[in-house]
């Protein structure tokens, strides 16, 4: 079988051809038949990412396919079933193992490729505004990143929800892919006052930051009373330092959310809120946006366009 592997932090990585693993104890073994790629694979490259393997090890955060084995202790009735699962790595590749508790069975209406693209994306962005942000219908949700593959599932989520969303991304087509998810009102990173254009809104009552650096500064700044704050990320590169005299002052609430960390210290919060995210798909509410899909053999090719942040929404790796 084949997998993307890296043998070293910084380092390439590159096909390796690899005997096919079967499953023990609660492990299962899943034919893979697509991957999601995610910001965090390429910190993982990097070896900066909070949760890095040790090297040598596959790349490939969120999967999709078939359990094809089950290890001893596997619930039998997972045998055969379609399952997305996060599994932190190893989805760059034919076939993979798994814990069987990670394995959420799929809509009959949901492709691998949608599946692929879907768990951490949109579970992500619901923990942030339903969970720790307690988003409520009327208030003014700002999207800062908000045609990545985190930030459009915001603005989708979002209106879901009954709030009024405010998209900041840079450039005319990210702000267009943006505004058929949903969002009300749309900012040019690149070319308005941000801060600006947010008071003239009515101001933040949430904020959703994916980005960090002068977008997070000038949201910041904009926000309304008792607003709140959910830091994503820090795509800009830049963690930001927060003044906290200013959060005294307007009674500024600054979240963190890291989703895969729900994993290990209250699993039930991923699992409620993946089950209200799989009804909506399958009553046709949401919509995953795949900016492109690549073949496993193409692996570097989709991890350089997603480097390039041309991409809108997700980038995948099918097996095919």
């Amino acid at each position: 079988m084949r997998a993307f592997q890296i043998s070293q932090a910084g380092g390439k990585a590159s096909i390796a051809q690899c005997a096919t693993p079967q499953p023990t104890d609660e492990l299962v073994q899943v034919q893979i038949a697509a991957c999601g790629l995610n910001f965090a694979d390429l910190l993982m490259i990097e070896g900066k990412y909070q949760d890095t393997p040790a090297y040598p090890f596959t790349l490939g955060m969120e999967v999709s396919g078939t359990v094809t084995a089950l290890g001893p202790d596997a619930p039998a009735d997972l045998l055969g079933k379609r399952v997305a699962i996060f599994a932190g790595a190893g989805g760059l590749a034919d076939v993979g193992l798994f814990p069987a508790a990670r394995c959420m069975v799929l809509p009959d209406s949901m492709s691998f490729e949608d599946a692929a693209a879907f768990q951490v994306a949109y579970g992500t962005s619901h923990v942030a505004l339903e969970h720790r942000a307690k988003l409520k219908a009327g208030e003014t949700l700002v999207v800062l990143g908000a045609s990545g593959g985190v930030g459009l599932t915001a603005v989708e989520i979002g209106k879901l929800m009954g709030a009024t969303v405010i998209a900041v991304a840079r450039g005319a087509d990210k702000l267009a892919v943006a505004q058929q998810a949903g969002a009300d009102h749309l900012i040019d990173a690149e070319t308005d006052d941000i801060r600006a254009r947010i008071k003239d809104l009515g101001g933040a009552d949430v904020v959703y930051d994916a980005v960090g650096g002068d977008q997070f500064k000038a949201s910041f700044r904009a926000c309304n009373p008792e607003a709140r704050i959910v830091i994503i990320g820090f795509a800009s590169g830049e963690v930001p330092q927060i003044p906290a005299n200013h959060l005294l002052v307007k009674n500024i609430t600054v979240q963190g959310l890291y989703w895969g960390g729900y994993l290990t210290f209250d699993p039930k919060v991923l699992t409620d809120s993946m089950a209200t995210l799989f009804d909506w798909y399958a009553q046709g509410r949401l919509k995953p946006h795949i900016s492109k899909t690549f073949s496993l053999d193409q692996a570097d090719q989709a991890i350089d366009f997603l480097r390039s942040r041309k991409s809108t929404g997700k980038v995948v790796v099918t097996t095919a």
